[in-house]
């Protein structure tokens, strides 16, 4: 896989990570509850998913050469990015008014 590819696969990944916890009221979209899900509930989904995203990123850099050191700086760059990615599921969740 090219880095491109790689790019792209990651950022998909993280959009679709981002919206799963709102779209959904399964855990982590497999695990169906019983009283559905709360706020807080999507919120530590979400922080689940931004690492799995990022452990997958973290994969693809190891496979195309040495990992580059990343300080704060990168971490909080992401995670903001992370979270507006989820923009669009918070929107439809909560804000979205159906009739």
């Amino acid at each position: 896989m090219t880095q491109t590819a790689s790019v792209w696969l990651v950022l998909a990944l993280a959009f679709a990570g981002a919206n799963l916890p709102f779209l959904t009221e399964r855990l982590l979209g497999l695990v169906p509850l019983a009283g559905g899900k709360n706020l807080a509930v999507r919120l530590g989904e979400l922080v689940l998913m931004y690492l799995l995203v990022g452990a997958v990123g973290l994969g693809l850099e190891q496979r195309a050469g040495q990992i580059a050191p990343q300080g704060w700086e990168f971490y909080a760059i992401t995670a903001a990015l992370f979270l507006t990615f989820a923009f669009p599921g918070f929107v439809w969740r909560y804000l979205y008014k159906r009739k």
